[in-house]
């Protein structure tokens, strides 16, 4: 079987489409589907059924994309390597959510960079959870962390830690609002308030205001800002409330920039997870980053 073929397959399985899997190997999406249809003439069987957007795989062209997708993965990374004298020094190549992978995952792994021989290079790159496992299912990264748990069987996800949630504000808010009118009137309290967010949908503020007050939020995003550190930043410049994990905020919470505006029974929590294509924990340098990240969680829930 040609292997060329084969990598073609693993491609589209994983982009989930011919236009995307054309992109990814740079060929035509002509070229793409008569490889797939080759590669179906010769096992006799359909890998993937043709939809309106995109395509999904026969049980046939899932069990071969979960037995060839470790192997060619194998093969690119020897090809990557190739045959120098330092081959035994492999690059690790990581992605995530910014903050958390700044804050947590990086100063764990840069340990690992120069130990007697043994570490490796380490590449990062950041991204939401959709992003990464798109670009770790296409190859293009050996582990991801993210918040959402990857479905199939192309990729093995497995828990890292979790992240408590807090709801901030700037002193001057806190003391506008008031502590106890805030446990007495519950979510009235905090109607119409500026609200600093990553997104204008404001997913971290719906999350809590789900889990805690089971309602959503009335107010509207005053500033939008794509990281949770800028967040903090103009949270700790009263430009007003924010709901921040707690790991980031615990030095601002400490030294009084920020205030917890509440104190849950169960604070609302999100889930971090580690995943890696299925079968490339064989890979030594991966396995390796991959058991000291979960070592390391321990301490951070």
């Amino acid at each position: 079987m040609d292997l060329a073929l084969l990598r073609t397959f693993v491609t589209v399985h994983r982009a989930g489409s011919f236009t995307r899997a054309a992109a990814l190997l740079g060929l035509s999406q002509p070229a793409v589907t008569s490889q797939i249809r080759t590669l179906e003439r010769q096992l006799g069987r359909p890998l993937f059924l043709r939809q309106a957007r995109g395509v999904t795989p026969t049980t046939i062209g899932d069990e071969l994309a979960h037995k060839a997708a470790p192997h060619l993965d194998a093969l690119v990374e020897i090809a990557e390597a190739g045959l120098e004298e330092d081959s035994s020094v492999r690059t690790l190549h990581l992605a995530g959510p910014p903050e958390f992978t700044a804050a947590r995952a990086l100063p764990a792994l840069t340990t690992l960079t120069g130990q007697d021989g043994q570490g490796f290079a380490l590449r990062a790159s950041f991204g939401n959870a959709e992003e990464v496992l798109e670009r770790l299912s296409a190859g293009h990264h050996d582990l991801a962390i993210t918040t959402a748990r990857p479905r199939g069987t192309l990729l093995t996800a497995t828990p890292l830690c979790d992240e408590e949630h807090v709801l901030v504000a700037g002193p001057r808010w806190a003391d506008r609002i008031g502590l106890g009118t805030l446990h007495r009137k519950g979510v009235a309290a905090l109607e119409n308030l500026p609200v600093v967010e990553v997104h204008e949908s404001l997913p971290l503020v719906t999350r809590y205001w789900a889990a805690v007050f089971d309602t959503r939020p009335a107010a509207s995003g005053a500033v939008i800002v794509p990281d949770l550190r800028a967040v903090l930043a103009c949270v700790s410049t009263e430009a007003g409330l924010a709901v921040l994990p707690r790991y980031l905020c615990a030095p601002a919470l400490k030294n009084g920039e920020v205030v917890a505006l509440l104190d849950p029974a169960v604070p609302p929590l999100r889930t971090y997870f580690l995943a890696v294509r299925t079968g490339t924990l064989a890979m030594p340098h991966i396995a390796r980053a991959h058991e000291w990240l979960l070592r390391a969680a321990v301490d951070w829930s």
